[in-house]
């Protein structure tokens, strides 16, 4: 895999390579005024919020994509997961139906999100009602982003009050399972200094699947002040409510996901259910120091308090007749507060030109969790097996006592500095580092209540300080043209992303740490046509990966991904709009031993092939038509690669109509052909269905 990776990469950039003597010098002056000026383009942005500096993405030695609100709504997408299947190297994961999950370039994460730059890592679906555009960053690159991050991060950028002009804008659509959202954005100017703009949203949940239901609702009222001609300040506060019925899919049945079953609920709709209430609070100033010198910071205040019960399949048995469930409740209360500043500047020194980006950031964390297991009279355990039917006959079910009852709290302190040196119209070079330090106390409440006989006082801590380099060497043969070759790293404390696994073993180990190297093109074949294209390997040492015989616990295990990504965004001509991405991934362990041999597992979740691509046609000046479609080569479900999910191609369609310029009609088809198919998984029994042939019909007025 690692040689025909390597071939096919190699010849992917020549190809490109090849055809740069077609494009156009461009005035090197021209570059510079570009780098502050530039914000948007066909294809999404030129520049993106979470890299910190005004630096063009072609001149960003990593791979990024950007997914505009515009295509967000052209294609009907609903959630993150909607959105990551439009993008090559992420495949999504089930999350257990109560939280967004992904895995990138090989790396699976409930964590790696973040909202305006700063981190958003607790569990819950993130809505999409208040975005101008969703950033994903492909690579290690713990200079940037902190802990985590091993595949990548996603990063929202939400929508700000604007001091131009006064709009409105009225959103609704249904669906055929009468799933349907209402939506407004609108923006009052009050002076030349200020502005105020509110965003909101209702969503009714439901789709192909029995006794799914639910809904959730969120507001986001953002103010704008500029304070001066220098000065800017936005304030920022989101209150999100979700309540829906939890669905952890359909078991499996002789390696493959259960067929025929892709209504059928393996759960209790009375009891299967997900709850978050969440508070978060916003301030951004940024201040022009000088013609070359910018600084922002950022505070944050964010209170959620989030719980989930459930019942779910973990067997079945054709044979006899049963099914398997297992079940417990889970409550977590989480507050965040993160400060953060950055400082860039552009210094030129003779030839030479600098970008500098220093900064520091300050967080704590402060989270308790509480777990509950279902207890079955008939078993006299969490488990219980019985006859199947459709729907399912569920014994009586209570729950126990806590079985685990953590609080932790989190205090991190990072200050960074990167250096991107422009030294020639041909060649730039990026390098930087990152401190961190975090200092993580754990109180088990349990094993305080049970003495320390145990060796264990429910006391835990853990203390890690981490050093992260990055470094990039781009060669721009044209301005229009970018090779590149990179090297990150990033780390992971040891008491896992949502810091509540820490244990007196655990809590002596090194951090997981992940190394990321790429090598890449990026090619603006004009100004309203993009192709990328990298080959990257990511090496994680110290993970954990979920334990495939036991879903609640985890195992020590190292990991190695590689492959290559190739993008195509933009304009192919004057009515024909394409974005289409294609990745080849392999991930496998490092030095497991089975019976004294190497035994090393393919990566869960991990398809080797992903294609999307989706095509928009200008008819006339009221009509656009539109096609997409998804390929998913074969994946495992889990560690174990005992359950294979088979591979599937969907194919999308939509139509667009504009009666006048305020008010738009669109109608988009899911699944024209009706595949049946299984896009995502949790564990070998927990497998999503995905949805049979659907359409959703909207409208959107403006005034």
């Amino acid at each position: 895999m690692k040689l025909s990776t390597k071939a096919i990469s190699a010849a992917v950039l020549l190809a490109l390579y090849g055809n740069v003597a077609l494009a156009d010098e461009t005035d090197s002056k021209e570059e510079s005024v570009e780098r502050i000026t530039v914000r948007g383009a066909f294809f999404g942005q030129q520049v993106a919020t979470a890299v910190k500096t005004p630096t063009l993405l072609i001149n960003v030695p990593q791979s990024v994509s950007v997914v505009s609100a515009e295509q967000i709504a052209q294609q009907a997408l609903f959630s993150i997961s909607d959105v990551m299947q439009y993008t090559p190297g992420v495949s999504i994961g089930l999350g257990e139906d109560h939280r967004d999950q992904v895995t990138i370039r090989g790396q699976n994460t409930t964590a790696d999100f973040f909202v305006d730059g700063l981190r958003d890592d607790v569990q819950y679906f993130r809505p999409l009602y208040n975005l101008e555009r969703v950033e994903i960053l492909r690579g290690a690159n713990a200079l940037l982003f902190g802990r985590g991050g091993g595949g990548g991060v996603v990063n929202r950028v939400t929508k700000v009050a604007d001091t131009q002009e006064n709009f409105t804008t009225l959103s609704a659509g249904i669906d055929t399972f009468s799933a349907g959202s209402i939506s407004v954005d609108t923006n009052k100017v009050i002076d030349e200094k200020n502005a105020f703009r509110f965003n909101g949203v209702f969503d009714a949940i439901d789709n192909h699947r029995d006794f799914k239901d639910g809904e959730r609702y969120a507001f986001n009222p953002t103010y704008t002040w500029h304070a001066s001609e220098d000065t800017r300040v936005v304030a920022s506060y989101e209150y999100v409510n979700d309540d829906r019925l939890v669905d952890r899919g359909v078991p499996s049945l002789n390696g493959a996901p259960l067929e025929g079953y892709d209504n059928t609920y393996f759960g209790d709709p009375d009891f299967n259910n997900t709850t978050l209430e969440a508070h978060i609070a916003r301030v951004r100033v940024d201040h022009s120091l000088s013609q070359n010198w910018n600084l922002n910071g950022s505070v944050q205040f964010a209170d959620y308090d989030k719980a989930y019960q459930n019942l779910y399949p973990v067997n079945f048995d054709d044979q006899a007749g049963t099914v398997t469930l297992d079940g417990y409740r889970d409550t977590t209360a989480r507050e965040n507060a993160l400060v953060q500043v950055n400082l860039i500047g552009q210094i030129t020194s003779g030839n030479i030109e600098h970008t500098v980006l220093t900064g520091v950031e300050y967080g704590n964390q402060e989270t308790a969790n509480d777990r509950r297991d279902a207890f079955f009279a008939d078993s006299q355990d969490d488990q219980v097996t019985f006859g199947f039917s459709d729907p399912l006959v569920i014994p009586e079910m209570t729950l126990t006592d806590a079985v685990r009852d953590r609080s932790s709290d989190v205090t991190f302190t990072s200050v960074f500095l990167q250096d991107e040196i422009k030294l020639s119209d041909h060649w730039i070079v990026v390098a930087g580092l990152r401190y961190d330090n975090f200092d993580i106390d754990v109180v088990d409440t349990i094993e305080v209540n049970n003495g320390a006989d145990d060796g264990n006082n429910g006391l835990l801590t853990s203390s890690d300080s981490q050093v992260s380099p990055r470094a990039g060497v781009i060669y721009k043969p044209a301005e229009s043209v970018s090779l590149y070759a990179s090297y990150s790293k990033s780390f992971l404390p040891r008491s896992g992303d949502q810091f509540l696994t820490l244990s007196l073993t655990s809590q002596a180990l090194d951090a997981e740490e992940f190394e990321n190297k790429e090598i890449g093109v990026k090619w603006n074949v004009s100004d309203s046509l993009s192709v990328t294209a990298a080959a990257f390997e990511v090496e994680r040492e110290n993970g954990t990966a979920q334990d495939p015989n036991n879903p609640e616990a985890s195992i020590l295990t190292g990991t190695e991904t590689s492959g290559y990504e190739i993008q195509v965004v933009g304009s192919l001509s004057e009515k024909w709009t394409i974005n289409a991405g294609y990745s080849n991934l392999d991930g496998q362990e490092m030095g497991r031993i089975s019976d004294g041999e190497l035994a090393n597992r393919d990566l869960a979740q991990l398809p080797e092939h992903m294609l999307t691509v989706w095509n928009q046609y200008q008819v006339n000046t009221q009509w656009r038509v539109a096609l997409g479609v998804i390929y998913q080569s074969e994946q495992y479900a889990s560690l174990s690669n005992s359950v294979t999910l088979p591979d599937f191609t969907r194919v999308d369609a939509a139509v667009y109509y504009n009666y006048s310029e305020d008010l738009k009609f669109q109608l988009n088809v899911e699944n024209l052909f009706d595949e049946d198919y299984f896009p995502s998984a949790h564990n070998d029994n927990n497998i999503s269905t995905g949805e049979p042939l659907n359409a959703r019909i909207s409208l959107q007025y403006s005034f």
